[in-house]
């Protein structure tokens, strides 16, 4: 294998033979887990010898923390450019959530990743510090513009996280040809959800007395 050149710019086909490593591990991870993923059985699965990998990639958590950065890159861009769509805050908030869902769907080896490397402790991959962050600054601006009503936004945004999660995680463990369960009205639902959490109150109108309420009683 030929060392390292003195500019560590990858070239075409260095962008190739990563994009082809990383490809791999997605797919070792989505079959058998992040524990079968190693370094060997990465090069196995790309076609590679086992130092090609470590020409590209100086070590497994450097390829599997990079497998990882490509993968929520991909979300990242999706729901960016959804969101970018959006009139206004409730707007955005409302394409954020359904953007992540139908991203799940289309990507579902890219959330199989996601889940394996944010359970994969020992690896210290993954972490799920920061993963709601978009959304917390969406409910942040929503507060601003006086759309939404006062709270936490770091809090709902775990909240309203962990909801796509639980939703997404229940999904998963379907088989792909099971349609039993409804994503897309799994998504109306969180829609529903995160906007009761969110929204300002509607004022009260006064109660208005009843049309008998006006009679005067008989006096008998």
């Amino acid at each position: 294998m030929a060392p390292r050149r003195a500019d560590t710019t990858p070239t075409p086909t260095e962008q190739m033979r990563r994009g082809q490593l990383i490809e791999a591990t997605i797919d070792l991870i989505c079959d058998r887990g992040c524990a079968a993923a190693s370094l060997s059985a990465i090069a196995r699965q790309a076609g590679m010898s086992k130092a090609a990998v470590l020409y590209h990639f100086s070590s497994k958590d450097n390829l599997t923390q990079a497998t990882l950065t490509h993968v929520l890159d991909s979300v990242t861009a999706h729901v960016t450019e959804r969101v970018a769509q959006a009139s206004g805050p409730k707007e955005a908030v409302v394409a954020y959530v359904r953007a992540v869902v139908g991203h799940q769907r289309t990507e579902r080896r890219h959330v199989r990743v996601i889940a394996e490397m944010l359970l994969d402790r020992q690896s210290g991959a993954a972490s799920s510090v920061g993963r709601w962050d978009m959304l917390a600054r969406l409910l942040a601006d929503g507060q601003r513009a006086g759309v939404f009503r006062e709270f936490d936004p770091q809090t709902v945004a775990l909240a309203v996280g962990g909801a796509i999660e639980g939703v997404v995680s229940h999904w998963l463990t379907r088989p792909a040809f099971d349609t039993a369960f409804d994503l897309d009205a799994a998504a109306s639902e969180l829609e529903t959800f995160t906007l009761h959490a969110i929204e300002r109150p509607r004022p009260r109108l006064p109660a208005q007395a009843s049309p008998a309420s006006s009679v005067p009683r008989s006096v008998l």
